[in-house]
């Protein structure tokens, strides 16, 4: 949809999301804190999930193989979704739009809408959470800080990262209801 035909009330919602990214945004000037959300963004790449996925069956034997499957399935799942989404939207990332937005890290791809790390780090997180709650005081924190990276690195609005999280949580809850093994399990 052009400008001329956007809504006023789409148009005051896309203006407020472009505050709320630049408000984030501002973060990202303390080189600090830019270079922690860019670590945390690399790790968020897949580096924190893929390693864990290696580590669950050292530490939890055939219980952690099949959570780890689990979590493959459905980052395929998230995967195809997020593609096929971003094909369709082709919403400019923020620091295209904002000369006042500062992007630390180069972005994995075009579009902005959804932001696929926060869609995998919260798929993830439900699907290793439906298992091994216990593992809650790791994970959650780290998907809080994937989806805080996004907005300050100035690579997604925030709407980018709330829509992310609800994709997410909708594909890990089928995911984990048509499992076949309580708990969760393929």
């Amino acid at each position: 949809m052009s400008a001329s035909t956007t809504s006023p009330g789409l148009a005051r919602m896309q203006a407020l999301d472009l505050s709320l990214c630049r408000l984030l945004n501002r973060a990202n000037r303390r080189e600090h804190v830019g270079r922690f959300f860019a670590l945390i963004s690399r790790l968020g790449d897949g580096v924190f999930w893929y390693s864990l996925m290696l580590i669950l069956p050292l530490v939890h034997g055939v219980k952690g193989l099949q959570i780890s499957v689990h979590m493959t399935l459905t980052g395929l799942t998230c995967l195809i979704v997020y593609k096929w989404l971003k094909g369709r939207t082709g919403r400019p990332r923020p620091f295209m739009i904002s000369d006042n937005i500062i992007r630390r890290t180069p972005p994995l791809d075009e579009y902005s809408f959804p932001s696929g790390h926060t869609l995998h780090a919260v798929a993830f997180s439900l699907v290793l959470l439906s298992h091994l709650p216990a593992w809650l005081w790791v994970v959650v924190p780290f998907t809080i800080l994937v989806a805080a990276s996004r907005p300050v690195l100035g690579l997604h609005y925030p709407s980018d990262v709330l829509a992310g999280a609800i994709i997410g949580a909708m594909i890990a809850g089928g995911s984990i209801s048509l499992s076949p093994v309580p708990g969760g399990a393929p």
